[in-house]
């Protein structure tokens, strides 16, 4: 099963990570993250991926009749190497640690598993789950788990309060800022991020939480693009607003939900707030709206933010 926040790489000397549960017509829907140029791998941007495979690897760019997006896929066949984030962690933490981005994660994991966690349902993604990571890196952790999510949100806020962990100060908050590409101003940004509890410091080093679980209700229905739309409305179930994708349902009388893709506007709002929603107008099969919120990497002109 490849789930998203793994990554998978190919005999190529690319390394996609997986943005979709599942495939679609045996291949992984996925995004190039790291691509190895003359012996030395590289992270790439969304410009540089897709510039890479349209000159070198163009077989790797596909449009998802599901999503009816443009992204990226790999035939399972072309799989050599599929990084898990469950067992990568295990394999981490049963380990002495190499460097100090491995020392910070052992800490923080003994912090989380101190207060009852269970780390059976946690893995690790991003630059430590395919050990490129550097001294300045961010530990970037992810749960398969809603329930137990939702407790490390609450075991962050805590260990914040007896500063066994630190909330990020500002030059954090606009380091964080300036590399999500937000569409509305700093302190907007902050103060909507102030309130999730799934980023904090330790021992300098930022780390993050994210949710890989999959609201069913977003999974196999095949999507149309209406176009380009912006519009106010109330929360009224915030239940799945760290689900990758996450979904808001609101009360609005054309469209049932707000769906989102990008990591920015996970957890935005919560149940009774108004939002304004700038985003894709998707139809279903049965006449049903959404309105989606990263239809692509970056999501410039897209948001969601909570009307104050």
């Amino acid at each position: 099963m490849y789930r998203a926040k793994d990554f998978i790489e190919t005999a190529e000397g690319l390394i996609f990570a997986v943005v979709v549960q599942g495939q679609e017509n045996g291949k992984v829907l996925c995004f190039l993250r790291y691509l190895c140029l003359e012996g030395v791998w590289r992270k790439v941007d969304t410009e540089l991926a897709n510039r890479y495979l349209e000159q070198y690897c163009p077989q790797y760019l596909h449009y998802s009749a599901l999503l009816d997006a443009n992204l990226h896929a790999v035939p399972v066949t072309a799989i050599v190497r599929h990084y898990q984030p469950r067992q990568v962690l295990q394999r981490l933490l049963a380990d002495e640690p190499g460097d100090p981005v491995l020392a910070d994660l052992h800490k923080l994991c003994g912090l989380l598993r101190d207060n009852g966690l269970a780390l059976s349902q946690f893995g690790v993604t991003g630059s430590l789950l395919v050990g490129m990571q550097k001294h300045s890196s961010d530990i970037d952790l992810v749960c398969y788990e809603r329930g137990e999510f939702h407790r490390a949100r609450n075991i962050v806020q805590a260990l914040i309060a007896e500063d066994r962990c630190q909330a990020l100060n500002d030059d954090d908050w606009l380091e964080a800022y300036k590399r999500r590409a937000c569409d509305f101003a700093f302190d907007e940004y902050v103060w909507h991020e102030l309130r999730k509890y799934n980023k904090a410091m330790i021992n300098g080093r930022k780390f993050d939480l994210s949710l890989a679980v999959a609201d069913p209700y977003t999974q196999d229905r095949s999507y149309r693009k209406l176009g380009f739309i912006s519009i106010d409305a109330e929360v009224c179930d915030d239940q799945f607003s760290f689900d990758y994708p996450a979904r808001f349902v609101i009360k609005h009388p054309q469209v049932d939900s707000v769906v989102c893709f990008t990591a920015t506007y996970n957890g935005q709002a919560q149940t009774g707030e108004r939002i304004r929603v700038a985003g894709q107008l998707e139809v279903d099969r049965d006449g049903v709206q959404r309105i989606v919120v990263g239809s692509n990497r970056e999501a410039i002109g897209e948001f969601i933010k909570v009307i104050r």
